[in-house]
């Protein structure tokens, strides 16, 4: 039987759009397969209405909240929908900047030193301890969103004078920020694809730093993949990315961004459980090569 495909995309988050230039390139693909596939914006469309369409497969290309929070794959496993990706309760921790790294640093892992707020930690912490922290961890850092992605968001603080304005960007998508250390070195991207790490990805921008802008807007950011580190290095990121990924306990297919630090380690930024497939994207970029 050739099963119907609802290709799910669009939603409402603020990677909407992100998310529906990835869902139509899916799409493009799934169709120029033969496959029977069609678009389903989760905006419009009443996901519990899925089976009435005579439905049985979902491919997931919701980006951010809704889409990679584990909300979405819940709902199809009371449907009994097969879908793509991770499963519910990876997919939800992933999402979570804090929670992930918290559960990376038990295993030993690398991430860069934080501090996590909540939209209320006035009531509860000074804001001068808050500057004291950040000296303390050294500027420049990032203040993001915790649960966002596409960089959107973040900013890069080089001055204490500038973390009010960040902290109030970032709060405005989401009740949680987390404010990093920001890490000097070089970027790289791991998609995995089944039990398999693909070729790792360099990114280089001449941004501050590797922004909304520069992912998807700038024509000046170059992606080398092969990535040039040597043979003991792609071993070494291997085994951390294979490792990161398994300690969340993610499926399917993803990507994991790194940060080859001046001191030759590698530090881990974060996951992304649903990755883009736009024609800038990075999976797709390390899969042809």
């Amino acid at each position: 039987m050739n099963k119907k495909i609802a290709v799910l995309l669009g939603g409402t988050s603020p990677e909407r759009n992100i998310s529906i230039i990835s869902g139509s390139c899916v799409l493009k693909s799934l169709l120029k397969s033969g496959l029977n596939a069609h678009p389903i914006d989760t905006r419009d469309f009443p996901i519990m209405h899925l089976k009435k369409q005579k439905f049985n497969t979902a491919y997931i290309m919701l980006h951010g909240k809704g889409g990679e929070d584990g909300s979405i794959q819940g709902v199809l496993e009371y449907l009994n929908i097969p879908y793509t990706g991770s499963k519910i309760m990876s997919s939800a921790i992933s999402m979570d900047k804090f929670r992930t790294k918290q559960l990376w640093r038990s295993h030993s892992l690398l991430t860069a030193p934080n501090i996590y707020l909540h939209r209320n930690y006035k009531k509860t912490t000074s804001f001068s301890l808050i500057r004291k922290k950040i000296v303390t961890l050294g500027l420049p850092v990032i203040v993001k969103p915790n649960c966002q992605g596409s960089s959107i968001g973040i900013t890069r603080v080089n001055s204490i004078e500038d973390l009010d304005h960040a902290l109030n960007v970032a709060f405005f998508y989401d009740n949680y920020v987390l404010i990093e250390k920001f890490l000097t070195g070089e970027e790289y991207t791991v998609p995995i694809l089944g039990d398999k790490i693909l070729p790792a990805v360099h990114v280089s921008t001449k941004h501050q730093f590797y922004d909304y802008h520069a992912k998807y807007l700038s024509h000046t950011t170059q992606y080398t993949c092969p990535s040039k580190l040597n043979i003991q290095q792609e071993t070494r990121l291997k085994k951390i990315v294979m490792s990161a990924w398994n300690i969340l306990g993610c499926s399917g297919y993803g990507r994991i961004d790194v940060i080859l630090h001046e001191n030759k380690k590698f530090y881990l930024l974060e996951v992304n459980t649903i990755p883009g497939m736009t024609h800038r994207s990075l999976l797709p970029i390390s899969a042809k090569s």
